[in-house]
């Protein structure tokens, strides 16, 4: 489980350091507090792109901690005491980004790469941002869930493998039955080729990154002038600046507060506007100071794209194909250097590599079948409970003719609703809306996790588009998800944030010239507090508070 986060210097945080328990924790807040930015932390500790703009301004890095407490026998002891990087049952991650954009990541103190934080992080921690649920829509991440609810990934794993070597044995089949007498020619053309493309030395996606950079040094100028142009109408005109225009209307508003207080929000709320303008100049003067032409560099980007190009046309490939390429050229290149083996032994390889995969595929689809109808039930009584009371789930496996199997088993895997009676069952993307989408998402998440490798879910404000009594079915389901898994959720619906055994409010403070993110555990009478200004209202009243305690000892009970 997650047991601590620390976060320092980074966006509006200047330091935050919060220690989690077991169970469901709420995190919740005014709009615009920066809810998020909690989770947007963790998501940088494993493994989240991230750039300059992470860094607190005024600041040269931002830095996050998080520990975890692991489970014994869980998968991530076993891949952190392969590497070397094992600590008992604790991890400690940790991401430095610098002011220039450059970032260092540690694991257990030790020097890692962001491809070890995020295999890592995917092994004990599982996000749900506001749009995640969008990724049910993809029949990848579908069939990965069946798999994972049915606990057939070890099976999956070994099919993808099976299909792979039988597939490899093929090729190498086909090849050989096409080789040339010629080989010695063939050989010396292939290693003339990889020769080439091994010179080269390119990386995977250096290419795309190379075009990027092009573009933007060869419009140096004209990012210049637009960010300055920006910049002028944001806050460096004299005279007509959207800076000046929000002061001036704030500054109105707070004189006539005296006469009016229902001013006085509005007024507030023009500070706040006020301090997040102050940071987009902020952030746009550090973009501009950081611009600067360099046409040696340029001419060196250019020239290298066209060496990378040249190659790959002269392959036939796109230039990202490369590196994919040369892997091939080297296989072809040994299977011919291999003249040891016959063809008919060879074939026999293949056959009994196909062998091994359809057996391997077939015990998988058997499996696949009667999750499928065990996920399709639990689902849709989910669903019911969610405010869908005519939705129906169901996972539809359709069968593949021999020639389009491929390394994910034998069958195509789609998720599949009917949310009205005498509704034909159509795929998630053609009939389920945003928020149906969001229940079907959680729906599916209270029915497999208690089978999750993960030790903690993250949910961010996955309850958008709710409310009522589906709010209050939903925060019970986040709570029975916790008692599986631990479990953080921001949220903004007090139904949900009652279900909170610990509770965190964030808070934007700001002086008028920098803003910062606070967020600070809640006790009991401060729980009360922050439901009753979530249950709304100008005024909190004492049936408000009272209305708010029912709520949590309901919740509790």
């Amino acid at each position: 489980m997650l047991s601590l986060i620390r976060a320092k210097n980074y966006a509006v945080i200047d330091e935050v350091e919060l220690e989690f328990a077991r169970g469901l924790s709420v995190m919740t807040g005014e709009t615009g507090a920066g809810k998020s930015i909690l989770v947007d932390a963790l998501g940088l500790a494993l493994g989240d792109r991230a750039d300059a703009g992470a860094v607190r301004l005024g600041t040269e890095r931002a830095e996050i901690s998080v520990l975890f407490e692991i489970p014994q026998h869980h998968d991530a002891l076993g891949w952190l005491a392969e590497r070397g990087l094992d600590d008992g049952t604790s991890c400690a991650l940790r991401r430095i980004v610098g002011s220039d954009g450059r970032s260092r990541a540690f694991i257990n103190g030790q020097p890692a790469t962001l491809q070890d934080l995020k295999a890592l992080g995917g092994m004990l921690v599982d996000i749900h941002g506001q749009h995640a649920h969008q990724s049910l829509l993809e029949g990848t991440a579908q069939r990965a869930l069946l798999d994972s609810y049915g606990g057939h990934e070890a099976l999956a794993a070994a099919v993808a493998a099976d299909y792979a070597a039988w597939r490899a044995v093929e090729q190498d089949l086909d090849a050989r039955r096409k080789s040339s007498a010629n080989r010695s020619a063939e050989l010396e053309l292939l290693r003339f080729q990889a020769t080439e493309i091994d010179t080269l030395a390119v990386s995977n996606d250096e290419p795309q990154q190379l075009a990027i950079e092009r573009d933007r040094l060869a419009n140096t100028d004209r990012l210049l002038g637009g960010v300055n142009a920006a910049l002028e109408r944001l806050a460096e005109s004299d005279t007509a600046s959207a800076y000046s225009n929000i002061v001036q209307a704030r500054r109105e508003l707070e004189r006539l507060v005296e006469h009016d207080p229902a001013l006085r929000a509005p007024a507030e709320l023009l500070s706040g506007i006020e301090a997040e303008v102050r940071d987009v100049e902020s952030t746009l003067s550090h973009y501009r100071d950081r611009i600067e032409a360099d046409p040696d560099r340029l001419t060196w980007v250019e020239e290298r794209l066209v060496k990378i190009r040249a190659v790959a046309r002269r392959h036939g490939i796109t230039p990202e194909d490369l590196g994919a390429t040369l892997i091939a050229l080297r296989a072809r290149i040994g299977s011919l250097d291999d003249s040891a083996g016959s063809l008919e032994t060879l074939a026999a390889k293949a056959a009994a590599a196909r062998s091994t995969f359809f057996a391997a595929a077939k015990k998988l689809s058997a499996k696949r079948t009667k999750q499928a109808a065990a996920l399709s039930r639990a689902v849709t009584a989910e669903l019911t409970e969610l405010g869908m009371p005519h939705g129906e789930f169901r996972v539809d496996l359709e069968s593949r003719p021999e020639e389009r199997v491929d390394g994910n088993g034998l069958e195509r895997v789609e998720f599949q609703v009917r949310l009205n009676p005498g509704q034909a069952f159509g795929a998630l993307s053609k009939v389920a809306s945003g928020g149906e989408l969001s229940r079907l998402s959680l729906a599916i998440e209270v029915v497999r996790s208690g089978a999750s490798p993960v030790t903690a879910f993250v949910f961010d404000e996955v309850d958008a588009g709710i409310g009522g009594r589906v709010a209050e079915i939903v925060g019970r389901k986040l709570r029975q998800i916790a008692k599986a898994r631990q479990v953080l959720c921001v949220t903004h619906l007090p139904q949900v944030a009652s279900q909170g055994e610990a509770h965190y409010r964030v808070v934007k403070l700001t002086d008028g010239k920098t803003s910062r993110t606070q967020v600070k555990p809640l006790s009991a009478s401060e729980r009360v507090e922050e439901l009753s200004r979530m249950l709304g209202g100008v005024e909190i009243t004492e049936r408000t508070r009272a209305h708010a305690a029912e709520m949590i000892d309901r919740a509790a009970r």
